[in-house]
């Protein structure tokens, strides 16, 4: 069984094409607000028309099945239309039924992200810090009792977050989606995410936007979620 899938978001950003086909296109710009990216060069990408267009493939399965990632940057006055469609062919089942909704809301978040950076923290080098939380178990307390424990969590509420080894983690909620809860900091964007659905636990992405010592990050969020999650 196969099926073809076309999912389109588009958001206004208050920044100049430029500055968005950086943060789309760079490595750099990646781990800002999606994850350590690898070096885009023109002869990887379908097409290359900076900062209007770019059209990524990924090599195609196997089986047949592929992924595509076009990025249409429209300026407009004071602002700038980003159109981003990720389509692509999946073969088998190893998706659930929900997953076209489901990748739909991700690249939602992903691109909230995107304009939080290019809003709050414009131009400045990100480091990227990514971990997961221990295995399911039957004594698993779930992602309710999970949110329930970060304290408030509706957008504009402040939180502050106590993980051994790290500053404290003091912000606001910049967004809240089912599976999906993001603060921004004074230095950075921190994300919660929930895949149960997709057969995994939960895990934490961290945009940090001053030098750290990356495996000290992901060490010390590892052993939060362990806590958490245990």
């Amino acid at each position: 069984m196969s099926r073809e899938f076309d999912l389109v978001n588009e958001i206004v950003l208050p920044v100049t094409p430029e500055e968005v086909w950086a943060a789309v296109a760079t490595p750099e710009g990646q781990a800002a607000w999606f994850m350590s990216g690898q070096a885009v060069e023109p002869s990887d990408a379908e097409v290359w028309d900076p900062p209007k267009r770019l059209v990524i493939r990924a090599p195609e399965g196997e089986d047949g099945s592929f992924d595509a990632y076009e990025y249409l940057i429209e300026g407009r006055e004071g602002s700038t239309v980003l159109r981003f469609v990720h389509s692509g062919l999946i073969v088998g089942d190893q998706w659930p039924d929900e997953f076209e909704d489901m990748t739909r809301m991700g690249w939602g978040a992903y691109l909230h992200s995107l304009r939080e950076y290019l809003v709050h923290f414009p131009g400045r080098p990100a480091v990227y810090v990514e971990a997961e939380g221990p295995e399911r178990s039957a004594t698993w307390p779930g992602w309710e009792h999970f949110i329930t424990s970060l304290g408030p969590t509706e957008v504009g509420d402040e939180v502050s977050l106590t993980v051994p080894g790290l500053p404290e983690q003091e912000g606001v909620v910049d967004i809240v989606m089912p599976g999906f809860v993001g603060i921004r900091t004074g230095d950075s964007l921190l994300r919660f995410h929930c895949r149960v659905p997709f057969g995994m636990t939960a895990a934490v992405s961290h945009h940090v936007y001053s030098p750290i010592d990356v495996d000290a990050y992901a060490a010390a969020w590892k052993a939060w979620l362990g806590s958490a999650f245990g």
